[in-house]
């Protein structure tokens, strides 16, 4: 059994309802962590700081991301908890409002662990991932282009702190 047989590196991803977008930043996570050949090195979660409980995720999403080959079929909403302050190395909101409450609800201490995904873009960071619940198909396709964006700053910093890894 490999030394790395647990990941190494926990991800969450956190918007409001968790029906749209963190479960397609998590989708997109973990479709670019399987392409890299680091997945088993990484655990990738959603929730939501007023997720709508055990809903699917958004249809639109799904076809979005479907394109794309990222399957989001399985994805259930869930409820942000006080564990995942403890659990989550990184926890990556999509706009101001989820990083207040986020940074409203974390203990002190691990506060250092929250960020907004979008001030991971690399030389013009972005100031908030839009909902497009409200939008068009085409409000999601722009959604995930942002977040590809997003993601591709984060995996330039995860990749540099896991270099010194070996599978």
């Amino acid at each position: 059994m490999s030394i790395f047989s647990k990941p190494s590196v926990a991800i969450l991803m956190v918007c409001t309802a968790n029906i749209c977008r963190s479960p397609m930043a998590e989708g997109l996570l973990r479709e670019e962590l399987k392409r890299l050949g680091i997945a088993r090195r990484v655990a990738v979660d959603s929730a939501g700081t007023m997720a709508l409980l055990g809903q699917s995720t958004d249809r639109r999403a799904q076809l979005v991301c479907g394109r794309e080959g990222i399957d989001l079929d399985k994805s259930r909403a869930r409820q942000v908890t006080g564990a995942d302050f403890l659990r989550f190395d990184y926890i990556l909101a999509m706009d101001r409002q989820n990083l207040t409450w986020l940074l409203e609800n974390c203990p002190k201490s691990h506060r250092h662990r929250i960020s907004s995904l979008g001030s991971w873009v690399a030389g013009a960071p972005i100031d908030e991932i839009p909902d497009p619940y409200f939008g068009s198909l085409v409000s999601f396709e722009q959604v995930l282009l942002k977040l590809r964006l997003c993601i591709d700053g984060f995996l330039v910093q995860l990749l540099g702190g896991l270099k010194n890894f070996e599978e």
